[in-house]
């Protein structure tokens, strides 16, 4: 079935893939970032997890991409940049600085420049508040040093004091002395810490960003490569769950049985040269697309002049045979709007004008659908149903059968009917041109009287 879509809608899929493409081509200029480059900013000294994406965040602040937006001459301003440059934390207390631009060399400038200016406000921010609290670090240091110099102190005179360490003098000395390691262990941690503390603030940046060589993704090759092929996908997908979802019988067995009659032929109709399609654009569309054809119907082979298709006219009658007078009494039913059948049906007016036996002929078209009973004139003939394959519901098809017993006629059968297109010059030149046309509810005598 997919191969058969392929086939009969090229056309169609060929515009859905052009159409995808161009409208991942517009959607580059939104999704494509451009060129994109990184600039790492080493954070020295222990921090915690929080402080990292602190850092980040200080690092798109209005503040800092204001600043580097000046001093590169750029109208953009912060808000402006914060699409364009992005902070993460990476591992090793790194804050990486990512700047996208429509150019390799502006990325880059950009990248730099951002990371620059973080580093230069981050050691602002430290500075201004380095002032207060210097003093009072520089008091916890000297306590920390003082609280270290009288534990060892009393260390050392607790040991001069143990003789053999057997008594029970001893023991408490011991417990002592080991309190005091715990304690002088604790202050030394202390102390590491905040000498520690009073380096935090130092940031370097890790050398300049690298120049891209290449677009970032997604680029406008691959959104239009991505649009061109989910359209594609789309198309495909909806005429398989369109054919999916339609429920009308295509085969003869299934219109048979609906109708409670034997299909008796089927019959190509040529088309002609002006095409019956819908007007306004949306027929010139379906034109241009072949949509204005199923493509989901058996493919019927075109007879070979207008002849070859006289001749299943002919056997349709031969089929049918007469009544015990020698008179063959039919009553063609058409539904309205098949453009197809209609033809067909006149085609059989004008064959019929030729058999030898006499054939008595009424065409009628039929309204069905939207949940109206079709109306078919009284009377004793049979009912010969013409209609376009894959065209009607099997439900339709069976209220022209009820609607056929009401009027007291009986279903004698069946002709499916399909337009193909004939190529090259017709053998004879009546083939070429659309048959007469028939008044509808019209007796048509013919044959032998």
């Amino acid at each position: 079935m997919v191969g058969q879509v392929l086939r009969r809608r090229w056309r169609a899929l060929l515009i859905l893939v052009v159409v995808g493409a161009g409208v991942g081509a517009g959607a580059s200029v939104v999704l494509s970032p451009g060129y994109e480059t990184t600039a790492s900013v080493l954070l020295q000294g222990p921090r915690q997890a929080d402080e990292l994406l602190t850092q980040a965040q200080v690092a798109t602040s209005s503040v800092v991409l204001d600043r580097a937006a000046a001093a590169l001459g750029m109208r953009d301003s912060g808000p402006d940049l914060q699409k364009k440059v992005t902070a993460s934390v990476a591992q090793g207390n790194v804050v990486a600085i990512t700047a996208s631009s429509d150019t390799p060399a502006h990325a880059q400038q950009l990248a730099d420049q951002v990371a620059q200016e973080f580093v230069k406000y981050s050691t602002q921010l430290l500075s201004n508040s380095a002032g207060s609290s210097a003093q009072l670090a520089q008091e916890q240091r000297e306590a920390l040093r003082q609280q270290v110099a009288q534990t060892n102190q009393r260390i050392l005179d607790l040991s001069r004091s143990v003789s053999d360490g057997q008594t029970v003098e001893g023991v408490q000395v011991r417990t002592e002395l080991q309190g005091l390691r715990t304690s002088l262990e604790q202050a030394m941690n202390n102390l590491d810490a905040a000498d520690a503390a009073t380096g935090a603030g130092n940031m370097v940046v890790m050398g300049p960003s690298e120049k891209p060589t290449s677009a970032a993704a997604p680029t406008l090759p691959q959104l239009a490569g991505g649009g061109a092929i989910l359209f594609f996908l789309i198309g495909l997908l909806s005429y398989l769950f369109g054919a999916r979802s339609d429920r009308r019988p295509r085969s003869e067995t299934e219109i048979g049985s609906a109708l409670g009659a034997p299909v008796l032929a089927s019959v190509d109709v040529p088309e002609t040269g002006e095409r019956e399609s819908v007007g306004g654009f949306r027929g010139v569309l379906r034109r241009i697309t072949g949509s204005d054809k199923p493509w989901n119907l058996p493919e019927v082979p075109a007879s070979a002049d207008a002849a070859s298709r006289e001749v299943r006219y002919r056997r349709v009658f031969a089929r049918l045979g007469t009544d015990r007078d020698g008179v063959l009494r039919l009553l063609v039913l058409v539904a309205a709007g098949d453009s197809a059948a209609r033809r067909a049906a006149a085609q059989f007016a004008k064959v019929a004008e030729t058999e030898r036996v006499r054939v008595e002929l009424t065409i009628t078209e039929v309204t069905v659908g939207s949940g109206a009973q079709p109306t078919v004139p009284d009377g004793t003939a049979g009912v010969l149903v013409v209609l376009s394959v894959g065209s009607r519901s099997a439900w339709e098809l069976v209220t022209i059968a009820e609607a056929c017993a009401d009027a007291g006629h009986e279903v004698l059968g069946a002709v499916l009917t399909r337009q193909v297109r004939v190529t090259g010059k017709p053998r004879r030149d009546p083939a070429s041109a659309d048959p007469p046309q028939v008044p509808v509810d019209r007796d048509v005598m013919a044959g032998s009287s």
